[in-house]
């Protein structure tokens, strides 16, 4: 891994970490999770297993460490091992047949989704729900990911932009 790539990651990574801890909850018990989408983006821009192993740890750390969620660390880290490995996985089998643009939309619609599938059915195991099931995948995770793809797009475009202008190629 070349300086370059872990210099980006990082600070993707920082910003990500940074926008979970500052976002509030916009009304809902959920909030959008801006660390998802950045290793999402992660996970596109590197093409890579190695980092999409490590940033999900990281990142499944970090937001344990920030969670609003009673009870959240482990789901949260979970969640993030869980979620990266799947979408990593779906995304090497349709290899380049279809463009980053569409690639991202469908993590950050189907990745939510299934983040947080994952953080209940672990927090359910593991600590307990605040409530039925299906009821906070109605209340929570569809607004959430409602959300995560219209912020994440933002984001991702902003960085894809940001990474033509300063010609940064992450080697793959």
């Amino acid at each position: 891994m070349n300086v370059k790539k872990m210099t980006l990651n990082a600070i993707l990574i920082a910003i990500g970490a940074l926008l979970h801890q500052i976002t509030p909850a916009l009304g809902l018990p959920m909030q959008p999770d801006f660390a998802l989408a950045m290793m999402f983006i992660i996970i596109i821009i590197n093409k890579d297993y190695k980092t999409t192993l490590i940033s999900s740890i990281i990142l499944g750390i970090l937001t344990a460490i920030t969670t609003k969620f009673p009870g959240g660390q482990l789901p949260n880290i979970i969640d993030k091992l869980l979620t990266a490995n799947i979408i990593y996985f779906i995304f090497n089998l349709v290899g380049e047949k279809i463009s980053d643009n569409i690639k991202i939309l469908l993590a950050l619609s189907l990745g939510t989704i299934l983040s947080g599938l994952i953080f209940l059915g672990s927090a359910s195991i593991l600590v307990g729900l605040p409530g039925p099931f299906i009821s906070l995948i109605v209340i929570v995770v569809i607004p959430a990911a409602l959300m995560n793809i219209l912020l994440g797009m933002i984001l991702y475009k902003a960085i894809t932009i940001a990474l033509k202008i300063t010609n940064i190629v992450v080697d793959k």
